[in-house]
């Protein structure tokens, strides 16, 4: 589903992106959206691969949010969502976290 909203320049992904996928990212998840976002917890290195001068991967991570989340991410922005995280230490993982709004 990603790869071809991707490949849409109507759709295209990218930093700070949202997918509404519908339904949980996982069953009993209120997390049904999906934040294109820099894989923060493994720092830089693992953002940018330079496989030769003329090629250059940039990797980033989908990290699932809710509705409430995705509402304040278009209200305030994308560092003021990540800073919430950052602050509350959030475990990207838990399909069940608190949410940050």
């Amino acid at each position: 589903m990603l790869a071809t909203f991707h490949a849409d320049n109507q759709y295209h992904l990218d930093l700070g992106s949202t997918v509404n996928v519908g339904r949980g990212w996982l069953e009993g998840s209120n997390y049904d959206h999906l934040l294109v976002s820099l894989p923060y917890p493994y720092g830089p290195n693992l953002e940018t691969c330079v496989i030769n001068q003329d090629l250059t991967v940039r990797y980033l991570w989908l990290l699932p949010i809710n509705a409430d989340e995705n509402r304040y991410l278009k209200e305030a922005g994308l560092e003021a969502l990540e800073q919430r995280f950052d602050d509350a230490e959030i475990d990207a993982l838990d399909p069940n976290r608190p949410s940050v709004v």
